[in-house]
């Protein structure tokens, strides 16, 4: 008698099991994922991203990354009529005004829609599904590739009209804000070594394939954020401040394929096989399936690099 309750208790736990899933997967929208956005804002096609999930099981909440600033949560993504959504988000860098406010449809497995900026302007955008990338087990490198060649900038292009980047003694600088500096090459998966140093107070960033910025700044002595050293803006933070003080030269051993990535601040593991979820704000494009360069932020603050090694995957 025992044994027989007991498979009847086991036989309902299943059967509640079963359809609590079967009532997540009912509910699971055409709308949830990762989403690689372009939008037309300002008259130029910017980057930006937009995640939706459910919360339960029927709320569907989120996080957006715009062209700049890092990724912000969204609290609920209303639906209505057919894979019809809204949502907004409060300003972070932008101008004071209203929330921005965002209209979106489905239609043949691509989004389309409309932002109403903090002005009251309004941007027309356009989404895809984010790419799964491949994450090799085991890669075998190639040979490392002196990107930086310690006399010029060759192999460098900059983004802007002001070149401020200047190369003396072996080190390649930027002295003031200006422009971002972008390798001429791309690359898909690779290890990264670099040796940079900043004066007290600045900040800068090195953009992986140009979408996923890994923080520069001077945060020595903080609590670890993914805003500070370490970290991969506005997503990954370090598990510990590993940070120099403001003029010391510091290193980044740094692995990346397919999203995920492995941080090594000054000898220390601060991010170990993490998953990037999607683009940083200030990325060069949205295109996350495609290689990408290397940039330097320097539009921001002074900024100094000594050594700059990439040893690509090898095809």
């Amino acid at each position: 008698m025992i044994i027989k309750t007991k498979l009847l208790h086991l036989f309902l736990f299943a059967c509640i099991l079963g359809s609590t899933f079967t009532s997540y997967a009912q509910h699971i929208s055409p709308l949830e994922g990762r989403w690689d956005l372009e939008m037309e804002f300002k008259g130029r096609t910017v980057p930006s991203w937009l995640e939706i999930r459910h919360s339960g099981t029927a709320t569907l909440i989120g996080r957006f990354v715009f062209a700049f600033g890092s990724a912000r949560p969204i609290a609920e993504v209303e639906t209505y009529g057919d894979n019809k959504f809204t949502f907004s988000i409060p300003n972070q860098w932008e101008p004071k005004g209203s929330d921005m406010i965002f209209h979106g449809e489905l239609v043949g497995g691509k989004l389309t829609g409309t932002m109403i900026y903090t002005d009251g302007s309004i941007a027309n955008w356009t989404g895809v599904k984010a790419p799964d990338l491949v994450y090799t087990e085991n890669p075998k490198w190639d040979k490392p590739i002196e990107v930086f060649n310690g006399k010029d900038v060759s192999g460098w292009h900059v983004d802007g009209e002001k070149n401020q980047w200047v190369v003396k003694d072996g080190i390649l600088s930027s002295p003031e804000s200006g422009s971002n500096l972008i390798t001429d090459e791309k690359f898909k998966d690779f290890k990264l070594h670099v040796e940079f140093r900043y004066p007290k107070g600045s900040n800068s960033g090195i953009y992986l394939r140009g979408r996923y910025e890994v923080q520069i700044v001077d945060s020595e002595g903080l609590e670890p954020l993914d805003i500070y050293l370490g970290g991969i803006y506005g997503f990954l933070e370090p598990n510990e401040n590993a940070s120099k003080p403001a003029g010391e030269w510091q290193t980044y051993d740094i692995t990346l394929v397919g999203r995920r990535v492995t941080v090594v601040l000054n000898g220390k593991t601060v991010i170990c096989d993490a998953t990037i979820p999607g683009i940083t704000g200030g990325a060069l494009d949205s295109k996350e399936g495609e290689p990408g360069p290397f940039m330097i932020q320097g539009d921001h603050g002074p900024i100094e690099y000594k050594s700059f090694v990439v040893t690509p995957l090898k095809k």
